[in-house]
C-alpha cells in the first residue's frame, strides 16, 4: 500500500512559510488555507490566476449560496493574506468588501440552570472541567490547556498560558472550585489519569489533553440530561460567568480583565443580558402622579 503523502505545491508551501514567518496560530493558518482552497474549487484552476472581477464574482457566489457573514469575512481575511502577502498582488481584492456581522445577544443560563447542568455532567472529570469554565470564565481551549502546576492555591489563581491572542494571564480560583479540583485530582491520580506535572484534564491518553470536541459533547449531554431548553455550548458558561458577575455589581472593567478581553466594548455586551440589573431599575411610569 502506498503511504506517501501528496506533495505540497510550491504556491501553498510559500503561503505556509509566510504564515509561519508571522507566527500565525495554527487555527488561523488552517482557516486561511481553507479560504484559498474554496477559491481554487470555484475557479477550477490555480487561485493565483484569479482576476479582480473573478474575485468579485466569487464573493457573490458565497453570498448567493448562503454563507454566513462571519464565514464570509473569515474567507476574505484568508484571501487578503494570500494576495497581499504571498502574491504581493493586493490590488486584485479591490472589488471585494467585508460584510456587516449582525450583533446578537449571547445565550445566558440562570444560576439554577447552571447548577442543574453541572450536576448532570457525565463524569467527575467533565463535571470539574465544566465547573472551571463557569467559575473562571475561561474559554474551552483554555480549560483543556490547564496543567496541574497552573493551580496556585497560595495565590488562589489559575495560570492561563498563551490564551487567545497568545497572551498569558491569571484567572480567579474560588475556594469552592479549589475543593472540586482537589477532589478530581485525587481521583484522577489514583486512576493513573493525571500524571505528575501533566494535564489537569487529560484525554484517553494521559499524555494528551482533553479535546474541545469532547468537552462540547459533555456539555451537550449535560444540557439534555438537565432538560435545559436553550442552545448551550461551552461559551454559554463563559457568557453566564460574566453576566452573573455583572449582576453581582462587579465592576465591568474587572470583568474585562477576568475574561481577557482586549477592548471594553466587547465586555459591555453583557449589560444587555444582565436581567437582574434591569429588574432593579424603576420605570418612570411608576413615578407618575395619580390621574
Amino acid at each position: 500500500m502506498d503511504t506517501t503523502t501528496p506533495a505540497v505545491s510550491p504556491l501553498r508551501q510559500r503561503m505556509l512559510e509566510d504564515m509561519r514567518m508571522r507566527k500565525l496560530e495554527t487555527k488561523t493558518q488552517q482557516a486561511y488555507i481553507r479560504a484559498v482552497l474554496k477559491l481554487s474549487a470555484y475557479l477550477k484552476r490555480s487561485p493565483d490566476t484569479a482576476t479582480a472581477e473573478e474575485l468579485r464574482n466569487f464573493q457573490l457566489h458565497l453570498v448567493d449560496t448562503g454563507t454566513s457573514p462571519i464565514t464570509l469575512n473569515a474567507t476574505l481575511s484568508g484571501l487578503k493574506f494570500f494576495f497581499d502577502v504571498t502574491l504581493d498582488r493586493g490590488d486584485r481584492l479591490a472589488k471585494m468588501q467585508s460584510v456587516h456581522v449582525p450583533r446578537t445577544l449571547p445565550v445566558v443560563l440562570s444560576r439554577e440552570e447552571v447548577a442543574r447542568l453541572l450536576a448532570a455532567a457525565p463524569n467527575l472529570k467533565h463535571q470539574t472541567a465544566l465547573t472551571v469554565a463557569y467559575a473562571t470564565g475561561l474559554r474551552a481551549s483554555e480549560v483543556i490547556s490547564l496543567k496541574v502546576g497552573d493551580v496556585d492555591s497560595q495565590r488562589m489563581t489559575l495560570r492561563v498560558e498563551q490564551g487567545k491572542g497568545s497572551k498569558d494571564r491569571y484567572a480567579m480560583l474560588p475556594p469552592l472550585l479549589l475543593e472540586r479540583l482537589r477532589a478530581w485530582w485525587r481521583v484522577g491520580r489514583a486512576q493513573g489519569k493525571i500524571l505528575p506535572g501533566g494535564w489537569l484534564f487529560p484525554g484517553l491518553n494521559p499524555m494528551d489533553p482533553l479535546s474541545t470536541r469532547q468537552l462540547n459533547r459533555a456539555i451537550h449531554f449535560a444540557a439534555d440530561a438537565a432538560r435545559i431548553d436553550k442552545r448551550v455550548s461551552m461559551h454559554t458558561l463563559r457568557h453566564s460567568f460574566a453576566t452573573h458577575l455583572l449582576e453581582q455589581k462587579v465592576d465591568i472593567r474587572l470583568i474585562q480583565v477576568l475574561l481577557g478581553h482586549k477592548r471594553l466594548e466587547t465586555t459591555t455586551v453583557y449589560t444587555h443580558v444582565a436581567t437582574d440589573l434591569l429588574r432593579e431599575v424603576i420605570s418612570p411610569l411608576e413615578n407618575l402622579p395619580p390621574s
